[in-house]
């Protein structure tokens, strides 16, 4: 998560940097997305058969080579390629096999009702390291061009460093206990497609909900709402690196808030009543007059959008069997995943047109509010059983 924190602040203003034009850039961040739905799909709905150390190794070892060949290569068609088959983000948030996994590992060694809490924690880990490394790559990239860099080589700085942190996550993986796997005898004989057997249909309409979602944010990546901010207010990437900081230091911490609330009025309620007012902020946002408005709404939001993760993570993995929970957790992810890859395409030469810049946040915002008002329609009955 730090790596994704790091290389997501700089990552647009790279490719630019290449020579890419709006066009070119978002057709590589929909491949990245894309592809990345496609590799993690396999793994994660094989992880519980092959091993899910296996799978957090393969996903590793992705990471470096996506972040080794952008490191290296200015070439389109290569930084394409690279895109697709390997893993790197381009939001700032989870990508690649590694949160399905890691969260059915959690669920194998964790009784019910303390699934909420240490995925609160779980989350607020991950969000502060996202925080720090927005801060490193802001820091790192303003102290290189204070030295006499140029933009593309203090960018590309931070992309070798993406790389260098999925060879450390190769060694990392290489130590998890055996105790996360499934043990032969409770994986069930009639397990289908995907990965999933009784709780198939559950998965597939919480995907579809999960997609829309998806689809609202993808439209404002952290990449896109950081050059959003350099083409309208003029800000400079040690400021980015701040308020990336401090934006994903209050969604780390609006975690554990989520787990308490969660225990007092329920998964679902806490995952809707959170994400309304931060789909509200978010649409918002690209109405404030000056720089410092629009960043106290971009605090507002960050402190409540991400309240609603270790909640939907949680009820995901507590609606299906355990040996279904790697699928689970790959399917609603991976269909994210896929939902999103369209928007960079449309938002990326939107955000670049001063007239119609807004028009991502209102798109994404609105989109937003319509998953959480069908998800409480559809699931509000529908408890987990640490709930009944």
């Amino acid at each position: 998560m730090f790596a994704y924190g790091f290389v997501s602040v700089i990552l647009v203003l790279y490719l630019v940097a290449l020579g890419l034009d709006g066009l070119h850039v978002g057709l590589l961040l929909a491949l990245t997305l894309l592809g990345d739905a496609a590799i993690s799909f396999w793994l994660t709905t094989h992880a519980d058969s092959i091993g899910r150390r296996r799978v957090l190794l393969v996903g590793a070892a992705l990471m470096a080579g996506a972040g080794v060949v952008f490191s290296i290569s200015g070439n389109f068609w290569l930084l394409l390629v690279a895109a697709t088959i390997g893993v790197i983000s381009v939001s700032g948030g989870e990508v690649g096999p590694f949160i399905a996994v890691e969260q059915s590992s959690l669920s194998q060694i964790l009784p019910n009702r303390e699934r909420t809490r240490i995925f609160g924690w779980y989350n607020l880990v991950g969000s502060f390291a996202t925080a720090i490394g927005s801060l490193a790559a802001g820091l790192l990239v303003g102290g290189l061009r204070n030295a006499g860099a140029s933009a593309l080589v203090s960018d590309r700085a931070v992309i070798a460093g993406y790389a260098v942190v999925g060879l450390l996550l190769v060694a990392g993986f290489g130590l998890i206990s055996p105790a996360i796997e499934i043990p032969v005898t409770d994986r069930s004989k009639i397990v289908g497609r995907l990965g999933l057997h009784r709780s198939r249909g559950t998965v597939l309409r919480l995907s579809g909900l999960f997609s829309l979602d998806s689809l609202g944010g993808a439209f404002v990546t952290q990449s896109l709402v950081a050059y959003w901010f350099t083409l309208r207010y003029g800000a400079q990437p040690v400021l980015l690196g701040v308020l990336f900081f401090v934006s994903n230091l209050l969604a780390g911490l609006s975690s554990l808030i989520a787990a308490r609330l969660a225990a007092r009025i329920g998964l679902i309620r806490t995952m809707v009543f959170t994400h309304v007012p931060a789909s509200v902020l978010l649409i918002a946002l690209p109405i404030m007059p000056t720089l410092p408005l629009a960043a106290l709404v971009l605090f507002a939001r960050f402190s409540l959008t991400s309240m609603d993760i270790p909640a939907r993570q949680s009820y995901v993995m507590a609606v299906v069997d355990p040996d279904e929970r790697s699928a689970a957790a790959g399917v609603t992810g991976i269909a994210r995943t896929l939902s999103a890859s369209p928007a960079p395409l449309i938002a990326t030469p939107l955000i670049g047109m001063s007239d119609v810049a807004s028009l991502p946040f209102f798109i994404g915002g609105g989109l937003k509010l319509s998953y959480d008002l069908l998800l409480y329609r559809l699931f509000r009955s529908a408890r987990p059983p640490e709930e009944i």
